[in-house]
């Protein structure tokens, strides 16, 4: 009777312990953290999506370059030196006075020349190449803002699956450590039963390897958790903490398959920046071919010189000129550009289907997982309940010496198996929304409504922009 009390409190022990195990795996603690403000933080500190930002602002200073073409180019000059000149000079007969001989003099000696002058240049025409750079830095800026684009949705898919593997990483460790508690109970429950004479040494042995099994299973756990840390303070930016559960994002995807592919093919952004760069190739050819047109520019010149020559000791120069270029022919350098530029357009036309077939497999792909993952929940919670059930089924047996000692240590095993099971499923399940979010084109801050400020690039453009002076950046440096 003593023996049979002993194994119904084991039995509660291992129950116990397990429901503590399942509470661990649904329970929200106080002032935890949520998947939306670790998403938060990834969005403010993650040094690759910053990295980007900076690239993008590099790419908006094109633009103020391009408008250059259309602003006039100014430069002073000054100079001054050391001369000496022989000079002799004869003036013809009769350009002194009528009838008169022609008269010839000479002068030696150094003299000191110096000047000062001022030099604007103004381009009225180049064959509109000044307006198509504009518009191609212009579209450079657009597709770098989408390359930003999908810079923030891979690092918030990174930040969303670092996330869940921190949570199935530690719920998996406590699940591995009652395992362990409940092995250890089963050993000793075991030992007793050997002393009674109730089972075998092999009982013990089979025990005592279960548990020396649970426990390089429960190390094996300590260190991916290690890792899983390491990885969610590199991509988040903080220690991670008391993570809540996290739910999945479908209410922001599309409802059907199709819907879905239709908007990665319009929204993700790796297709919208291939668009974009098949603008700029498109401007580029135009501004090939603007090199064959004629060009036309206005030069204002003012020069003032003091002794430019022994005998001038001074020389005042104000010019207004207007410069007309008409290209014949340049060695045909012109024309090869031009037809690499329209074989660079046709590259980047073949590039956007290349793109859109692969976000629409990528979407195809992402909905099928989605799927698979709700159904694997669905699946890993009626294994755990079927699993629970047999476990207390086969103790009561092994109660009435119809189940041996390694039925049980099985029965725990399937148990522990099912709630590993359930855990990588709910993982799954999340990071599967998150994805399909993504390959959508609708991962990002402001879709998700993070507590965040939301980075606005064209704060920055509009800065710079029109800026015709200065060396400091908008941020002061």
């Amino acid at each position: 009777m003593r023996t049979m009390w002993r194994r119904a409190r084991v039995e509660r022990s291992s129950a116990a312990a397990f429901a503590l195990c399942a509470a661990a795996i649904v329970a929200t603690p106080a002032a935890a953290e949520t998947i939306e403000s670790a998403l938060a933080k990834a969005y403010q500190n993650n040094p690759q999506l910053n990295a980007q930002r900076a690239i993008v602002r590099q790419t908006d200073e094109g633009v103020p370059q391009a408008l250059s073409g259309y602003r006039p180019n100014i430069n002073a000059n000054a100079s001054i030196g050391r001369q000496y000149s022989d000079v002799t000079q004869t003036i013809p007969p009769g350009a002194v006075f009528a009838g008169g001989p022609a008269v010839t003099f000479s002068a030696k000696g150094l003299s000191t020349p110096r000047s000062v002058g001022l030099t604007a240049t103004q381009n009225f025409f180049n064959g509109q190449q000044t307006a198509n750079k504009v518009r191609a830095a212009e579209s450079q800026v657009a597709a770098a803002r989408e390359t930003l684009r999908m810079m923030e949705s891979s690092v918030l898919l990174s930040a969303a699956s670092i996330y869940m593997d921190m949570s199935r990483d530690s719920a998996n460790l406590q699940v591995q450590q009652n395992n362990v508690r409940v092995l250890q109970r089963t050993l000793t429950d075991t030992r007793n039963r050997f002393n009674a004479g109730q089972v075998t040494d092999t009982d013990v042995a089979q025990a005592e390897a279960q548990l020396a099994a649970g426990e390089a299973t429960q190390h094996s756990a300590e260190s991916q958790l290690m890792t899983t840390r390491a990885n969610y303070r590199r991509i988040i930016g903080v220690e991670a903490a008391n993570l809540a559960a996290a739910a999945p994002v479908d209410r922001l995807a599309p409802a059907n398959l199709n819907g879905a592919v239709a908007a990665g093919i319009a929204e993700n952004p790796s297709v919208t920046a291939a668009l974009y760069g098949v603008d700029v190739a498109q401007l580029q050819v135009k501004i090939a071919e603007g090199a064959l047109w004629p060009s036309l520019t206005g030069q204002y010149s003012i020069q003032d010189q003091r002794d430019p020559q022994l005998l001038t000791p001074k020389l005042f120069t104000n010019t207004v000129t207007l410069n007309l270029s008409v290209p014949i022919y340049q060695g045909g350098t012109e024309y090869s550009a031009i037809r690499l530029d329209k074989e660079n357009l046709n590259q980047q036309r073949l590039n956007v289907d290349q793109v859109r077939d692969q976000v629409r497999a990528d979407v195809v792909q992402a909905w099928g997982q989605l799927q698979a993952a709700k159904a694997q929940v669905e699946a890993a919670r009626r294994q755990n309940a079927a699993a629970e059930r047999a476990l207390t089924g086969v103790r009561n047996e092994a109660l009435a010496g119809q189940r041996t000692t390694q039925d049980v240590l099985n029965a725990e095993q399937a148990l522990v198996n099912a709630r590993q099971s359930l855990l990588v499923a709910q993982h799954d399940r999340v990071v599967a929304s998150f994805s399909l979010l993504s390959a959508v084109g609708r991962l990002s801050a402001r879709e998700l409504k993070l507590p965040v400020e939301i980075y606005d690039p064209q704060v920055h453009y509009h800065q710079v922009r029109d800026t015709w002076f200065g060396l400091r950046t908008p941020s002061g440096e």
